[in-house]
């Protein structure tokens, strides 16, 4: 019995540092800077309804002024709308 090895293909590839870095994501209870209170700048509300889903609302939608947030339902505040779909959220449709 013979083998005959025809020939290997090796891939790889080149890590680069041209990346961003991830924003910080605040969880309720795991970071010591996370707030029931919202920081300045930090106007986006996450909110989760009866149905369990995660909304986050902008300042200028209909219901923005209405949502309440409450840390201990796991409902946050997020810096920019990029964090909050980053942490699993959907903007609110209206």
């Amino acid at each position: 019995m013979s083998l005959a090895l025809l020939g290997l293909a090796s891939v790889g590839y080149i890590a680069t540092d041209t990346q961003r870095p991830l924003p910080a994501v605040h969880y309720s209870g795991t970071s010591s800077s996370f707030s029931a209170v919202r920081k300045i700048g930090c106007d986006i509300k996450g909110n989760i309804n009866d149905r369990g889903e995660h909304i986050y609302h902008v300042p200028g939608q209909e219901y923005y002024s209405a949502t309440r947030i409450n840390p201990a339902r796991g409902e946050r505040w997020f810096c920019s709308e990029w964090e909050a779909w980053w942490a699993g959220w959907r903007k609110a449709k209206i």
